[in-house]
């Protein structure tokens, strides 16, 4: 399946708000895990049955339930009964080339945005869809496959460290958020490193590896830049969105991980310019080399043009030639090839030519 685009034959010609798996399935079976809490207390779980979670709705803790999986049509459509999310967000979780945005409905926050994840022995970056529902006490997340991704997050719910615990789910939202645009900054760092690397390689030793090399990186750059681009587009939807979901006091929040958004934007942008001139810098290596090279198979040619001029002259057969018969006439033959030789080539020398 391309990067750049998912297929979607399965839902051709289907209805708006048909639940239809576009995209690889990733795991064998979906899990759903919860985590409730508030400053006192945490109850962390992962769920057999869907209606098992009804017991957290409509509470004063915040619950944040957790799907690994969003091929399992049937388990989405049941946690979408459960919560009563449109159609539309179901058919937009299981449809995993979605564009990041944001969508506001009348009692939820409907949020697409593209994980990354950098291999490090391949030195390619691969992505997956999460989908956030944000309501009122609870925060749903899709994930395309378990990661470490959110660990961290988890880990500070866990151990109640920094504010999270005594923020809402809105608070959550931006913790995940951040984590993703951090993640981005970081997998950035690594690409740009074997960028820069490039410089000297471009310069001094131009090869075709070089140039695989450059074209590995560009695609790389265009794979990161097609989901960090529509994020950042997403940061500034979320600070100018006027929402009941949202309190005043994450909007701060909001707005700082809209810098980090703007950041990684711009460092991409860099990069990719260094590659298209890199690019540049290697043809303009290639194309002075082979002018070096025809400029020797040049000077060697008009040597010899006059040379073989002078040999085809010397070498007819007339039986009435000046000198034909003289004795010496091969060394003259020859001091005459070099004499001429020998001048065109001081002129070349003269003329910065050689």
């Amino acid at each position: 399946m391309a990067r750049f685009l998912k297929k979607n034959e399965a839902s051709l010609h289907r209805t708006p708000g048909s639940v239809i798996f576009v995209g690889n399935q990733k795991v064998a079976q979906a899990k759903v895990t919860v985590m409730d809490y508030d400053q006192g207390n945490l109850c962390e779980l992962e769920l057999k049955e869907v209606a098992e979670g009804k017991r957290f709705m409509n509470t004063d803790t915040a619950t944040w339930i957790n799907v690994d999986g969003v091929h399992d049509t049937d388990l989405i459509m049941e946690i979408g009964r459960s919560y009563e999310l449109h159609p539309l967000i179901l058919e937009d979780i299981v449809h995993t080339g979605q564009r990041p945005k944001v969508e506001e409905y009348d009692d939820c926050i409907f949020l697409v945005v593209k994980m990354l994840r950098f291999d490090r022995d391949q030195e390619k970056v691969t992505g997956e869809q999460l989908s956030m529902v944000l309501g009122r006490s609870f925060l749903l997340t899709f994930q395309e496959q378990p990661g470490d991704t959110f660990e961290p997050v988890r880990e500070r719910i866990r151990r109640q460290k920094g504010r999270i615990r005594g923020e809402g789910v809105d608070y959550l939202a931006y913790a995940l958020l951040d984590t993703v645009v951090d993640n981005y900054i970081f997998i950035i760092e690594q690409l740009g490193e074997k960028v820069e690397e490039l410089e000297e390689e471009v310069l001094f030793s131009p090869s075709q590896a070089v140039l695989e090399k450059i074209t590995h990186y560009k695609r790389e750059m265009n794979y990161m830049r097609k989901a960090v681009r529509p994020f950042k587009e997403l940061t500034q939807q979320l600070n100018f969105l006027d929402s009941e979901l949202i309190s005043d006091k994450t909007d701060p929040f909001l707005k700082d991980m809209q810098g980090l958004a703007l950041q990684s934007v711009e460092i991409i942008d860099t990069y990719r310019e260094m590659l298209f001139d890199y690019m540049n810098i290697y043809n303009t290596g290639v194309s002075n080399k082979l002018n070096e090279i025809m400029k020797v198979l040049t000077i060697f040619s008009a040597i010899f043009i006059p040379l073989t001029f002078i040999a085809g002259i010397y070498g007819t057969n007339f039986e009435y030639f000046p000198e034909l018969h003289y004795k010496y006439s091969y060394f003259v033959f020859w001091a005459v090839l070099l004499l001429v030789a020998g001048v065109m080539i001081r002129f070349f020398k003269r003329r910065g030519w050689l």
